[in-house]
């Protein structure tokens, strides 16, 4: 089967991005908490490749690095949103219509009413600002998305006739949705996963770029745009750089997903066919 070509364009960006994030465990140029003032805002050149910020830390470095924890902090957000969210949609799917169903989806109707920048400003106003605070928000907000997708997935899914077959040959809500429901939704949460973990990228930017997420000296292209503000116009390349691995990375997560619902759907594979 030929892959679509948004899938492989979106793989090899999110590749390039996740294989210098796990790089930067191994090695970076610089270390990005040594400031080394007297380069301070050097032009690209053999020695500093992307040139060095206001501090004198260079911007490779704290590109790299910078991926590591965006990564890691929509990779748990999702994940948060998946462990949690698709069980309550399940439960909710195999109690449709009853209390359970109604209490759950309400729920997460109160939840959607929060985004996730006021969720985190709740969250470090008791706690402080971190990354680990950044990470509870986006899972929060990722939870209700989840579980509103599995329970539409399931419900489609229980009226089909082998599922009756299953209730009558006794199998519990319970085992129905693992053993029969969960693997039919599966292409849908794995696409929906891939659009999550790309606004989990965009809200751990948005989220440090106000000061709420990764806290100084870890790097973060969110902070790294916030510090990049004031020398917009003098050192623009500190913005845009940061700036533009947002957009690629993002970019790459949402051609990916496409890609797989092309490939996972099985209307669109026929109609292709």
């Amino acid at each position: 089967m030929k892959l679509p070509v948004q899938i492989v364009l979106g793989v090899a960006l999110t590749a390039l991005f996740l294989g210098a994030a796990l790089l930067s465990f191994l090695w970076t140029p610089y270390d990005v908490e040594v400031l080394t003032i007297a380069d301070r805002l050097t032009a690209p050149n053999a020695n500093y490749w992307l040139g060095t910020d206001h501090f004198g830390r260079d911007t490779l470095s704290m590109l790299m690095v910078g991926a590591r924890t965006s990564i890691a902090v929509a990779v748990v957000a999702v994940g948060i949103g998946i462990l949690v969210g698709v069980p309550l949609g399940l439960t909710a799917a195999a109690n449709r219509g009853g209390w359970l169903d109604e209490l759950i989806m309400r729920t997460n109707d109160l939840i959607f009413a929060f985004p996730s920048l006021v969720i985190a400003i709740l969250i470090t106003a008791v706690f402080g600002p971190s990354a680990v605070n950044a990470i509870l928000a986006i899972g929060i907000f990722n939870i209700p998305v989840f579980a509103r997708v599995t329970r539409g997935g399931a419900l489609t899914i229980w009226t089909l006739d082998y599922i009756m077959a299953a209730r009558v040959s006794g199998k519990k809500g319970a085992r129905i949705s693992l053993e029969h429901i969960l693997p039919n939704i599966a292409n849908l949460l794995i696409v929906q996963g891939t659009i999550q973990f790309s606004l989990g990228i965009l809200a751990e930017a948005g989220l440090s770029y106000v000061g709420l997420g990764a806290q100084p000296p870890t790097p973060s292209w969110g902070r790294m745009l916030a510090d990049a503000q004031t020398m917009i116009y003098t050192t623009p390349r500190l913005a845009i750089l940061p700036g533009i691995s947002i957009i690629m990375m993002v970019l790459g997560l949402n051609l990916m997903g496409d890609g797989l619902r092309d490939i996972l759907d099985p209307r669109i594979r026929r109609a292709r066919e």
